[in-house]
């Protein structure tokens, strides 16, 4: 550690001193405990005067890094949070936070295809370390692994840089970080590997072989072990010398991954999946942690996972899944039956036999064709069988880290629940226990919260919501799903469907793919991908009829709901509402509004779109004119009323009045922020149901005048005369209708500015029924006074 100020070195003190502050830049960001300071700086020995001596270095640290810092002030950096401290640092003050920043930066371009760029913020921050962190500094076991901990991240990013620069033909870049990486842990075989395939692809095979007998001699001096997959084959890539497949210069681009590179298979997560690899690096320098990772079905918790721990597979350490299922005839622990098994086959023969021989036997060897485990008989034996769970996994992660994986914890029986638990209080050395789970759909019963909340007390856990993907990512999902360079307007329409959801968004681009190019409209005409209904029937099937029928009638009101709304569509008061929406808002299929309590939203608009399906065409009519009627209730005139009201009559079809309907086609068109065009076709509309209906006897003057008057536009003289005809056919005498019907036929194509002329000269009932068509009717201010008799 060394600190400058104004390009002069200082000194940080008495070595404790230094120790402490080392400590508080290595949490940089985080509030550490004055129980854990003390704990990490003396372990056992610690002195009566402890904490005194701790706010002494304290006081002398703020003045070290703000000398005219008065007396008793607490300055910019070091802060009181409770009882304990929190070191903040300023943009570039602290070379750890940089390193760790354009480490992010490195991860976030190759997710990009920004290979050159990422590569250069790789060397960026490998070059900011100069050896191991807080180097003779700690002097209790405690504090060690806070600074070993450090070194694992330049372990890693040296690894990924590695990887990147032999595929890029640039693997020189790479090498002096690796050279300091390698000699910081002669034993860890990753970072050995990572250096042997570097010099290798640079040309230097005497020199990447040699390296290979040297850390194999230590392993087996040191350790007694042989080296391990990721260094064989290493080892194996330098004797068989296959070249290097580099990603051409400059191609820092969308396409989409054409070209070949370090394969980038997820999308929109290279922020999740840093923060798993920072979750299990503690693993690899003989620590423990716990990482549990939530969010909505179909978001991508298990294939974030597996990405993860196929990195932690490659660098040698063995990742075990125990998958949870649903359904009253799985057999208890059945998550544990397959990652025990997993681990007890990992370890030598004799090992092995010894412990499917002990009382761990049970659980993963069935007995008469059933599992025993199925049958803990009482808590004694339950303690002991949790205890030997612990050990078999100790003494695997002995032999190298374990990453153990529970997937879908929501669908897990209570004990095994309860070994998660006890496992993660118990975890043993070099091991990290991850754990996914569903937030919705359901919610988490008591007896998942509680062992989560029981978790969560333990020191290294980490726990955090997937949520869905931005446009951005969501674009570059739909191109690979589709092979296909899609348009903004496709890629809003997905995402507004999808809520950024990656099944959804998969399945959709898939059903659009399928049915040829990706259009605006094809996006906009696509159905509900057969995948996606299913999934939302089988989510449907646990509903009761009340509810089943309340959920439909949610779903034709739109994504946003109204609870009032709802309700009095429905015919109940909003307390039996509520109470029937508990079932549909726990499955995550509402939820509630995220600015309005009294209302409630679709989780995605697809998901709303495939419970509309669900409902018979007949029901659905009659349910839009209730909806209709509710809504005409509240401000049919509002902006934000008259767009939903057009669209519920015309969904309600012929058991809607066909006046009323016109009315609010015209009114909608009107509100639709002045869009002549828009405006033009609810007129249109809107004069041929009433048109039909009523043989143009009752139409309103002022509406037929304006649709003329819109229609007048450059290259709209033919329906101009249509609405001109309309309006004198409505007024003048039936003899003249007759003659002149004739005549419009023959020449409405060919001349419309003559037919316009002449029916101008025609007479009339009433001349107020043709005004200049040059000047707009003053009657025409508001759509909204519908159809009148004249």
């Amino acid at each position: 550690m060394r600190i400058w100020r104004d390009g002069v070195e200082l000194d940080a003190g008495p070595r404790q001193q230094a120790h402490l502050l080392a400590l508080f830049l290595a949490r940089e960001g985080r509030p550490t405990s004055t129980a854990e300071l003390i704990d990490l700086m003396w372990d056992d020995n610690v002195p009566a005067s402890a904490l005194n001596i701790i706010h002494k270095y304290i006081g002398a640290l703020r003045r070290l890094l703000e000398p005219e810092l008065p007396a008793r002030g607490t300055g910019s950096y070091l802060h009181r949070r409770g009882s304990g401290y929190l070191f903040t640092a300023d943009v570039g003050m602290l070379d750890l936070v940089t390193f760790r920043e354009r480490v992010a930066s490195a991860r976030t371009a190759l997710a990009q295809q920004h290979h050159e760029t990422a590569l250069d913020k790789y060397v960026e921050a490998l070059g900011l370390w100069r050896g191991p962190a807080g180097d003779g500094l700690a002097q209790e076991p405690t504090g060690m692994p806070v600074f070993a901990a450090l070194d694992a991240e330049l372990y890693d990013a040296c690894a990924a840089a590695a990887e990147l620069a032999v595929s890029l033909a640039r693997p020189e870049r790479a090498l002096p970080a690796l050279h300091l990486a390698a000699s910081m842990a002669p034993l860890h075989e990753p970072v050995q590997a990572a250096l042997i395939c570097a010099l290798a692809a640079a040309g230097r095979q005497a020199e990447a072989l040699s390296v290979f007998s040297g850390v194999g001699a230590r392993l087996a001096e040191d350790l007694g072990i042989d080296p391990g997959p990721v260094l064989r084959a290493a080892h194996r890539r330098v004797l068989t010398q296959h070249p290097p497949v580099a990603i051409a210069a400059g191609t820092d681009s969308d396409d989409g991954g054409a070209q070949a590179g370090p394969a980038i298979s997820l999308v929109g997560r290279a922020e999740e999946l840093a923060v798993l690899r920072r979750t299990m690096e503690p693993a690899f320098a003989r620590g423990t942690a716990i990482g549990v990772v939530e969010g909505e079905p179909g978001v991508g918790k298990t294939r974030l996972l597996e990405e993860a721990v196929t990195e932690a597979d490659r660098r040698g350490a063995l990742v075990v899944w125990g998958r949870c299922l649903g359904g009253d005839g799985t057999p208890a622990m059945w998550p544990w039956v397959q990652a025990i098994g997993t681990v007890v086959d990992s370890l030598p023969s004799p090992a092995r036999e010894k412990w499917l021989d002990d009382e761990l036997g049970r659980l993963v060897e069935p007995r008469g064709d059933v599992l025993a485990a199925a049958v803990l008989p009482d808590t004694g034996f339950r303690f002991r069988l949790f205890e030997r769970v612990v050990a078999v996994i100790g003494q695997a992660s002995a032999r190298r880290p374990v990453v153990l994986v529970i997937d879908d914890l929501q669908r897990a029986d209570v004990t095994s629940l309860q070994l998660f638990g006890h496992l993660a209080a118990r975890l043993p050395a070099g091991t990290v226990i991850l754990g996914a789970l569903r937030d919705r759909a359901p919610v988490p019963d008591s007896e998942l919260s509680r062992m989560l909340a029981t978790v969560s007390r333990e020191p290294g856990h980490r726990r955090f919501r997937l949520g869905p993907l931005g446009p951005d990512a969501v674009a570059d999902l739909v191109r690979r799903e589709t092979g296909q360079n899609v348009g903004p307007g496709v890629v809003r329409g997905i995402y507004t469907r999808t809520a950024g959801n990656p099944f959804f968004v998969r399945e959709l681009s898939r059903l659009l793919a399928d049915g040829g190019a990706l259009t605006d409209d094809a996006a906009a005409r696509a159905g509900v991908p057969a995948t996606v209904r299913d999934v939302v029937l089988d989510r449907m099937a646990g509903l009761d009829g009340d509810s089943h029928d309340l959920l439909q009638i949610a779903a034709l009101i739109g994504r946003d709901v109204e609870l009032d709304l709802l309700a009095r569509v429905a015919g109940l008061d909003v307390e039996s509402c509520l109470e029937r929406l508990e079932p549909v808002t726990a499955l995550g299929m509402l939820e509630s509004g995220p600015d309005n309590p009294f209302s409630f939203r679709f989780a995605h608009d697809l998901v709303r779109e495939a419970v509309s399906a669900t409902t018979p065409p007949a029901r659905a009519s009659r349910l839009h004119l209730r909806v209709s009627d509710a809504l005409d209730d509240s401000d049919p005139d509002g902006e934000s009323v008259a767009e939903r009201l057009a669209h519920h009559l015309w969904a309600a079809g012929p058991l809607a009045d066909p006046a009323r309907t016109a009315a609010a086609l015209v009114r909608a068109g009107r509100c639709a922020a002045g869009l002549a065009e828009l405006e033009l076709t609810a007129l249109s509309q809107g004069t041929a149901v009433v048109g039909m209906r009523s043989m143009y006897g009752f139409l309103s003057l002022d509406l037929l005048q304006r649709a003329e008057h819109l229609a007048r536009g450059p290259g709209r003289e033919t329906e101009a005369v249509a609405f001109l005809y309309s309006r004198w056919a409505a007024h003048a005498p039936r003899s003249c209708v007759a003659t002149w019907f004739g005549l419009f036929g023959e020449m409405r194509i060919r001349d419309p500015q003559r037919i316009h002329s002449s029916i101008h000269k025609l007479p009339t009932r009433r001349q107020a029924a043709l005004p200049d068509p040059n000047q707009e009717n003053s009657n025409t201010g508001r759509f909204g006074q519908g159809v009148v008799n004249e």
